[in-house]
């Protein structure tokens, strides 16, 4: 059933949108990543996995608000047995570290997709980043950290709006970002801000 779903799912999104993954700065190599994408819409999520090909799919673990997608029986289904999220839980709990989740996503060899704005925003470009980004780029150098643009997916889904509009979209890969030796957390953030933001005129 989740096959099925999925099919059906990068299907009607590919149709409305017409999205294929433009490979930029980076191949689509099963090298373990931290994919960093700017937010505009729920659709984030199914345009970045549906870039992704098949075999990286399986490797590749989206970040879920997990106030908002375990709020029904069907969107918890939905992004448990299809996409295979990770749940992050957006405010803190006590001592509780909201990246733990991701830590031990990226301990099992699975790559993730991230948002650093932390939620959705309406403009042009991305709002500045919040320090998760950085806390993983730290921890695991290995991983390679790749920013992904996506255009137009917030006119597909205009806020207010309940029905979709068909508009072209495309989701551009970059090349990475790594950490540089003692590049402090607001200049590394500033940096990977900006290599994102780049990506859109790609």
């Amino acid at each position: 059933m989740a096959k099925l779903v999925s099919w059906i799912l990068l299907f009607f999104v590919r149709l409305l949108t017409g999205t294929q993954g433009r490979w930029y700065g980076c191949p689509p190599k099963s090298n373990q990543r931290i994919y960093f994408a700017n937010h505009q819409s729920h659709a984030d999520i199914v345009l970045i996995w549906g870039a992704l090909p098949k075999s990286l799919q399986k490797i590749t673990r989206a970040i879920a608000a997990k106030d908002y997608w375990t709020s029904s029986p069907f969107k918890q289904w939905l992004t448990t047995n299809v996409f295979n999220a990770v749940y992050v839980d957006r405010a803190r709990v006590g001592d509780q570290d909201p990246l733990e989740p991701l830590i031990e996503a990226l301990n099992q060899g699975d790559s993730i997709i991230i948002f650093p704005e932390g939620t959705r925003g309406f403009e042009e470009e991305p709002q500045i980043f919040k320090a998760g980004l950085f806390n993983l780029a730290r921890q695991f150098p290995e991983v390679e950290v790749i920013p992904v643009w996506i255009n137009n997916v917030h006119r597909v889904m205009p806020k207010g709006e309940v029905l979709p509009v068909p508009i072209l979209c495309s989701v551009t890969f970059g090349a990475p970002c790594q950490l540089l030796p003692n590049e402090s957390r607001a200049d590394y953030l500033t940096r990977a801000r900006a290599e994102l933001i780049q990506l859109k005129n790609v």
